[in-house]
This record gives structure tokens, sequence and C-alpha cells, in this order.
């Protein structure tokens, strides 16, 4: 068994396909630098990532994947789920090793496998989109936290760049403790120290903290939407469907 250890970034993911080629040795497995070596292997190779390296492979994979497929790159491994970076090590050699594009093979698992998760990726990044609930604060920031179940909010961020590109935002990721804050200008990444204060859990600011017509408009919201509702119609199984009861907490109207 050959075994890289690497920093667990994408850009030491592609450091590492460069020196699986430049060693001629692939691994069978890919581990952290912090994780545990299994108690029997062959060889153990250290990857640096090397940015060098990284631009390297990067044009070749340009060269042959499509602009959707390099997209399919980063949502599978924005996903964070322990299959991936293997998946997408075994997936870009194939690309490498093709004499022409395999994007569209699905008849091989690796393909395959890349297509589907990412688009497991895509659909949380949409349902992000569509229930981001915002709160105005004090300062009038607009504050947003949801605890999607990967790792989409860098995903995000141009969309609502371009929807409130007049407006102070914020919006934070309770399940990774980061967020990115936006002044109207530029988009920095932003954590919070206290990882117990009520509005991380709950994911509802204190009323000191509101803009003071935010509750009227909360109550306005509410209101509409359940005169809006029309209970004849009401479908809970599709309801939850459509509206996974795991956002329920961060929705206005759902309080």
């Amino acid at each position: 068994m050959i075994i890289f250890q690497y920093d667990a970034t994408f850009e030491g993911l592609l450091t590492a396909l460069f020196d699986a080629y430049f060693r001629r040795a692939f691994p069978d497995l890919l581990l952290a630098e912090k994780e545990p070596l299994p108690l029997f292997y062959d060889e153990s190779h250290q990857v640096v990532t090397d940015m060098t390296k990284v631009e390297r492979v990067w044009k070749l994979l340009s060269r042959k994947l499509s602009r959707s497929a390099l997209s399919c790159l980063t949502y599978c491994w924005l996903s964070e789920t322990t299959e991936a970076p293997m998946l997408l090590f075994r997936y870009l050699r194939k690309v490498t090793d093709a004499p022409t594009s395999i994007e569209q093979n699905f008849a091989d698992p690796d393909v395959l496998g890349v297509y589907q998760l990412s688009k497991k990726v895509a659909g949380e990044r949409m349902r992000v989109l569509q229930f981001m609930r915002f709160q105005k604060t004090a300062d009038q920031t607009y504050f947003g936290i949801m605890e999607p179940i990967y790792n989409v909010y860098p995903l995000t961020i141009q969309h609502f760049q371009d929807r409130f590109a007049d407006q102070s935002w914020l919006i934070y990721d309770a399940r990774r403790r980061y967020g990115y804050y936006y002044d109207r200008k530029d988009v920095n990444e932003i954590t919070f120290k206290d990882s117990q204060a009520d509005f991380l859990r709950y994911g509802k600011l204190q009323d000191e903290l509101l803009d003071k017509n935010e509750k009227l408009f909360q109550e306005g919201w509410k209101s509409y939407f359940h005169s809006v509702c029309i209970q004849s119609r009401l479908n809970p199984v599709k309801h939850k469907k459509d509206m996974p009861v795991r956002f329920w907490k961060y929705l206005t109207e759902k309080d």
C-alpha cells in the first residue's frame, strides 16, 4: 500500500497528483498530515504543497476539461466528505491519462461519482440561496446564519454580492464556525470568538442588536406567509421535502 500525506487542501491534492506522476507511484490512500498511518503499508510520501506544481496541473486540467467540469471539481471538494479526496484523485488521473475528454463518460464509476457528488453540493448551495433569511442589525448590517451540510458558502458569495451590492451583510456558517462579511466594497472571511453565543446556537439575534424596525418587518413577513397559505392544500410531506426541517430554526416564517 502506498500512502500520500498532504495538508488536506485542494492545492495539496493537485500537488499530490503532480508528485505521483513524477515519482511514477500512485497512492492507494490519501491522508491528512495529522492522521495516523495504518499499521501496515509499503511506502509513505509527504506531499509539500507547491503552487508552481498546482499551476501546471491546473493548466493541464483546463485544457482537458470544460468550465462546467472544472466547476464540478470545486463543488466535489467542498462537499468535505471522506471519499472526496481519493475520488477526485482517481478522476483527475483518468482525465490526465485519457487522450480525449472523459467528463461525459458516466459509465466510469469515478466520473459518475464526481458528477453525483457535485450535484448534491449544487443542490445545497441552491437551498442556502433560497432559505437564507437576513436580520437587519442596529448598525445596518444584514445578518444571515445557516448550517449547510456541505461547505457551500464560498459558492454563494458572488450571488449575495451582486444581489445586495449596496448593503453591508454578514453570512455565517454555524456548523463550520466561519462566515463572510461584505462592507459594500470587499468580502472578508470572519469568525466569532464566542462560539456559545445565543445567536450562533439558535440563529436569532437578541432584540437589542436589531434595527428598530426589524421586528416589525419580521411580523409583516410572517403575516404574509400565513395569509397566502391555503390550508386545504397543505401537503406536509412535500413541504418538508421542498423546505427541509433542518432549515426551519433559521426561517422567520417558522417562528
